[in-house]
């Protein structure tokens, strides 16, 4: 990954602004945070920062995955949303094109979660050692030997969607860590977060956050 880190240079997409969050659109190959070394140093929050200075972290997208990120603009707003991540009251859906045309319409994976340690950063289903991880699924549409699927995580596992359909032998397209073959043979990895729904730490009014998929 460090030598061919090549972030997209695209400006900045606000989605929503006020006194106390920011949601953004982020693209697909930016890192959320720094990575180690100065070559890695390029990423969303420092962005993020150069526009609202006092912006902390709250969550994670992988690198190749696009969509809605929420940052807290003050130490009150990171608590707020740090614990409603924590407790599972934001609710998040992803939408992902997937290797296959699934048969059915809807399902529940519910396969444990733990990095691979011989090949990490890659996960992988270990019902010994992982931990307790649920993905509910919706298919939008399957034809032409692929399906774009709704994906809605109830847990916030490393990896866990890209895993998870790999599991039920429909990996997302692109995923440079877990497709093979064609289902590889794609210029990114087709996985976008599309709308996130939590509590405004002031006043904990609920919000709905969304960002179109670009694919």
């Amino acid at each position: 990954m460090s030598d061919d880190y090549n972030p997209p240079q695209d400006p900045l997409v606000i989605l929503h602004d006020d006194h106390e969050v920011v949601l953004v659109n982020k693209p697909s190959g930016l890192l959320s945070v720094p990575g180690k070394g100065e070559h890695l140093s390029d990423c969303l929050i420092t962005r993020v920062q150069a526009v609202f200075p006092t912006a902390l972290l709250v969550h994670r997208l992988d690198r190749d995955t696009s969509g809605v990120m929420i940052f807290a603009l003050t130490p009150h707003a990171q608590r707020h949303l740090g614990l409603q991540f924590e407790k599972r009251v934001t609710k998040k859906v992803y939408v992902a094109r997937v290797w296959g045309e699934i048969a059915e319409k809807t399902g529940t994976v519910d396969l444990p979660l733990c990095v691979d340690w011989p090949n990490r950063p890659k996960q992988h289903v270990d019902h010994e050692n992982g931990k307790p991880a649920q993905t509910d699924w919706r298919v939008i549409r399957a034809k032409d030997g692929e399906s774009r699927v709704r994906l809605m995580p109830k847990t916030g596992r490393s990896h866990q969607l890209r895993v998870h359909m790999l599991a039920i032998g429909h990996p997302i397209l692109g995923d440079p860590f877990y497709a093979t073959g064609q289902a590889r043979d794609f210029p990114r990895l087709m996985l976008h977060s599309e709308s996130l729904q939590f509590r405004h730490p002031d006043g904990g009014a609920g919000m709905k956050t969304s960002a179109k998929a670009p694919f």
